[in-house]
């Protein structure tokens, strides 16, 4: 991706977005400085810094669906700095308020480079969510946007083919019966999966040999399930025991 094609999506009055390898030589920069990199993402909590540093130092990884999850799944304000063709997008993710802000417009960031990003960075988030009473750290109103869909087109459609850490190994799976289905933007076999997982409960296994399904289709659904808070995992089940078994 080019600058030329690139460029359009920023507003007029914004800043433009560091390039790629700037932002890497800042990086690396930082590695190289005692208290550089280090003491920023010790700032987030131990629990969530933990998580990030099973992806990669100081929280890098290929898979963007993978650091988001430990970002909702902690309910913290971050901002993950992901890698876009040549440049650099600022994705400030406001788990608890469940928002993004993101200076890139989401149909251009999901839409055409969905599968182009890479997480550069991970740290404490700066700016506030809307209605913060630190007005002058909220970000411009049409730059903020729902967390749920960026997080179901992630997992839908994303790099990623295998389920998220926290719901794999031997379980059975139903869809919580607090999950708004109809709010989904899914059809055809999928919800047909998902209505069907609301009556009782799958293993993968089971799951990807329903009609429509497979096993990267249903390993798909189910990390979407979960980052919508929809899932209810399963381990002493006697179906998932008898998985872990074989």
């Amino acid at each position: 991706m080019n600058s030329e094609l690139f460029q359009p999506t920023i507003p007029i009055g914004e800043p433009e977005l560091m390039r790629a390898s700037a932002y890497q030589r800042y990086l690396d920069e930082l590695h190289a400085e005692p208290g550089g990199i280090s003491t920023r993402i010790s700032q987030l909590s131990p629990s969530l810094r933990a998580d990030l540093l099973r992806f990669g130092h100081d929280g890098g990884a290929s898979e963007v669906v993978e650091v988001m999850a430990a970002c909702v799944r902690h309910a913290k304000r971050v901002t993950i700095h992901l890698q876009c063709g040549d440049r650099v997008v600022p994705l400030t993710v406001f788990a608890q308020e469940r928002l993004v802000h993101c200076p890139v417009p989401m149909e251009e960031l999901i839409g055409k480079h969905l599968l182009d990003l890479r997480v550069m960075h991970v740290e404490p988030a700066l700016l506030r969510p809307p209605g913060d009473e630190q007005a002058a750290l909220v970000g411009a109103e049409h730059m903020h946007h729902a967390l749920a869909p960026l997080l179901w087109e992630m997992a839908m459609r994303g790099l990623r083919r295998e389920l998220l850490p926290e719901i794999a190994g031997p379980a059975v799976y139903r869809v919580a019966p607090s999950l708004d289905a109809s709010a989904l933007p899914a059809s055809g076999a999928v919800m047909a999966a998902i209505q069907r997982l609301a009556r009782q409960s799958a293993s993968l296994r089971e799951l990807a040999e329903w009609p429509g399904m497979d096993r990267e289709r249903a390993t798909r659904l189910l990390n979407a399930l979960y980052l919508q808070s929809g899932l209810i995992v399963s381990r002493s089940h006697p179906d998932a025991v008898r998985d872990g078994w074989f």
